[in-house]
């Protein structure tokens, strides 16, 4: 564990405060969802209530591995689509679909960042099951956040769990430490591997944690527009993401009401 990855008191609670404001936001975006709606729409509403209260929409303008800067606020994904899906005004919301919202902001000097899977109107048995496995994952990692506890025991029961609802774990894209940037270290895999750096954890780390599970294949592509992650069979896939803050007595998630 590096010292680097330690914030201080100031930078939590400011974090603190920046994630709860994103957590306000995303729970109103989340309720405006509907049948119809584009995907520009929901992202013209995002940079709108980002902006009233002074933050700044930290996915915009982001450079990418394509070296093209993300244009919107948020990232929209839907069904197949993993993460990174560039909101469009031609791309519509419809009945049945798993919309992903993944939203970061900087507010009060902080970056907070979250992700929700949102089930639209009445959606497949399978993408119920998966909706449902893929934040008991993301819970069942965070519950195992301690000073002393090691990557290894979170990203176990995130695989573990999946895996034992007969999905698959994204291994292409992992959560990572949040705060005075959007990405920092350390890398935060959702699946356990022999190269992983198995760091120990210390109070005072901030990360970002993200499974990504899909229904069928881990493995993924990436779209035309060199954004969007999309499952390599085209099968569902969901996603949740919270970032947390490890105290002496576990992980206090931040992004939430």
């Amino acid at each position: 564990m590096s010292k680097e990855w330690i914030k201080t008191a100031d930078e939590i609670d400011r974090l603190r405060h920046s994630c709860h404001e994103l957590a306000r936001i995303l729970d109103i975006l989340m309720k405006a969802l509907r049948p119809g709606m584009s995907t520009q729409d929901i992202d013209d509403m995002s940079e709108k209530l980002m902006l009233e209260i002074g933050a700044i929409p930290i996915f915009k303008g982001y450079m990418g591995g394509s070296g093209r800067p993300f244009p919107a606020t948020l990232c929209t994904s839907i069904n197949e689509e993993v993460v990174h899906g560039i909101p469009n005004k031609n791309k519509i919301i419809k009945e049945g679909d798993l919309v992903k919202l993944d939203i970061g902001m900087r507010y009060e000097g902080m970056v907070s960042d979250m992700a929700r899977t949102i089930k639209i109107g009445s959606v497949s048995p399978v993408a119920e099951r998966l909706t449902q496995v893929t934040e008991e994952c993301l819970q069942r990692g965070i519950e195992k956040l301690r000073p002393g506890a090691h990557i290894f025991d979170y990203a176990r029961a995130v695989q573990e769990h999946a895996e034992a609802n007969g999905f698959s774990v994204v291994r292409d894209l992992v959560g990572h430490g949040v705060g005075r940037e959007l990405h920092e270290d350390p890398q935060v895999p959702n699946y356990v591997s022999r190269s992983m750096d198995n760091f120990v954890l210390g109070e005072g780390m901030t990360l970002a944690l993200e499974p990504m599970v899909n229904v069928g294949t881990y493995e993924v592509d990436i779209a035309d527009d060199d954004w969007a992650f999309i499952t390599a069979d085209d099968e569902l896939s969901a996603h949740f993401e919270n970032t947390v803050v490890i105290t002496k007595d576990g992980a206090e998630i931040l992004t939430k009401l």
